[in-house]
Order: structure tokens, then sequence, then C-alpha cells
């Protein structure tokens, strides 16, 4: 199968590295990771180990192949989406945080856009090499729910390659479960320069669970059938999980890179504004870190 992984930062690198164990990989990111990868190919290392040779590339214009995989960030998208509208795929597959970069995909695409989730921990170390900090699970299917064949193919040929991959009928409620994950641990980890596991300890938990609770409540009000009870129950497993890893803002936040706050807790602050709910927990996360980025000259 060829793929083409459109965002090769820490998780996509990862994922990218153990499709290439056993399909056609082209890495599309920023050099010198990519100039690094395509000389002498990418070491996977950590919970994952082996050493890879996709290609690589800065340029993912008129590019074809089978399944295009996007990685990037949330605001990166629709730029994502001009770029892969150059090309030719079969099918496009988002791994991204927050809920709506499949329809960003899909307006500007001709072909089958699906939605996925990636619970597999990724740091990109140096260039060439990236760190496996716990190995997830690929999630994926219809980005509207339903059954997909497609899905089913796709899932076999990760499955091929050694990856945890399960499809789900259910994609809606499975983007807004991790939404509700990510916007109890991501902010709360970055802000505190904390592991993941620290969401599961006092003084942090009530913020977290705060978080994880008002996103259900949105994702009821957006006819999304997520309990309260079911959130919860993920963010502690996920927390748990992960306990040692650093999450994606955290990342963001240490290398001074502007986040995805505004597609995750801040997605669910303007959801919650149009059905006039209120989510203070989401709103204050969302404005501590934006103000953070702001100090920086990030936004």
């Amino acid at each position: 199968m060829e793929i083409v992984v459109f965002g090769a930062g820490s998780l996509g690198s990862l994922v990218g590295g153990l499709l290439a164990r056993e399909h056609a990989v082209t890495l599309v990111g920023r050099d010198p990771h990519a100039e690094t990868v395509r000389e002498t190919g990418l070491e996977l290392v950590g919970e994952c180990e082996a050493t890879v040779e996709p290609d690589a590339t800065t340029d993912a214009r008129n590019v074809q192949a089978d399944l295009a995989i996007v990685t990037v960030k949330a605001a990166d998208t629709a730029a994502a989406a001009e770029t892969l509208a150059t090309g030719s795929y079969d099918a496009v597959l988002s791994l991204q945080n927050g809920v709506g970069n499949e329809e960003t995909l899909a307006s500007a695409l001709e072909c089958p856009v699906l939605a996925g989730t990636a619970s597999y921990g990724a740091v990109l170390e140096a260039p060439g090499r990236v760190r496996c900090t716990g190995v997830g699970e690929i999630v994926l299917g219809a980005r509207t729910g339903g059954p997909s064949d497609r899905a089913d193919r796709i899932a076999a040929q990760f499955a091929a390659a050694g990856l945890e991959t399960t499809v789900d009928d259910d994609m809606p409620r499975r983007l807004w479960e991790k939404l509700a994950v990510n916007a109890g641990i991501n902010p709360v980890t970055a802000l505190a320069d904390v592991d993941n596991g620290a969401v599961l300890e006092s003084p942090v938990d009530d913020l977290a669970r705060g978080a994880a609770r008002e996103t259900a409540r949105v994702a009821r009000a957006c006819d999304v059938g997520l309990s309260n009870r079911e959130a919860l129950a993920a963010l502690a497993s996920v927390a748990s999980e992960t306990a040692a890893n650093t999450s994606s803002m955290r990342q963001d936040v240490l290398a001074e890179r502007r986040t995805e706050i505004d597609a995750i807790n801040g997605y669910v602050v303007d959801r919650a504004a149009e059905r006039g709910l209120e989510v203070p927990t989401n709103r204050l996360l969302t404005s501590l870190v934006r103000t953070w980025e702001r100090g920086r000259g990030l936004r």
C-alpha cells in the first residue's frame, strides 16, 4: 500500500515509521527532519524499535497514493487540504486532535475522508529519531458514523504492519470522547509542566474532570451520545495508561510553539456558546493557554 503521512512530527513520524515496516510510506515534514530521514532513514526507539527507510519530502503537492494520513496541527488543516487537493488519493484519514478536521478536509477533497484517533505516545527527539513512549491503538471509521468497507480494508493493512487497529462505527462519539480526554489532560499538564498521570491526583484532578464533564455535556447538546460517566472513565483510563507521557500540548509549550488550544478547550467553549451553555473550566483553561501564547508572541 502506498501511504503519505502529511505532518511528520512526533505522531506522524511514529505512525509512518511503523507502517513503513510493511508499506511504501512517504513522510511529509520539515527539514532537517525530512532531509535526515531521506538520507539516513528513520530510527524508532523506546517501546517500538526499528530502523526504516521511508521516503521523505517537504512538498506534498501533486502526489498520488492509496492513502493520505493527516497528522498536522488542527490550525493547519485547511492548508493541508489545499495541498492534498493537488494530488490524488483513494482515501484520506485524519489522526488529528479536535473535532471538525474531517469536515475541513472533505470540503476540499473529492476522495472519501475517514475519521480516526491515535493513542500511541510519541516524541520527536531529533531529526530522524522518534521515541515511542507508549503503545496505543489506532481507531478509524466513517467520519459521520456507520459501517465502512474502506475503513475495514485500511485497518487490515495497518494491522499487517503491526499497529493495534480497531474500526468504530460511531466515530463522532469517539472523537468527542477523545476531545473530553484532551480537554482534561492537555492544558492542565501544559500549564503545570507535569506528566499525564498528574491529572489523577489532587489538586488538579477536579480541574481535569471538570473540563471532561463539560465537554460531554456539550457533546450531548451536539446530538452525540457521550455521558459524563463515559467521559470521566476515558479520562482516567488514558491518564493511567499514559501516566509517564508528555502530552502534545505540554510538548508545544516546552518548545514554545503555538498550541492546539483553539481546537480542544477552545472548541468546547465555542460550541457551548452557540448553544447557550456555560463551560467555566474550559473557558478558564482556554484563557490561560491563550494568554501564555500571547506572552510568547505566538498569537
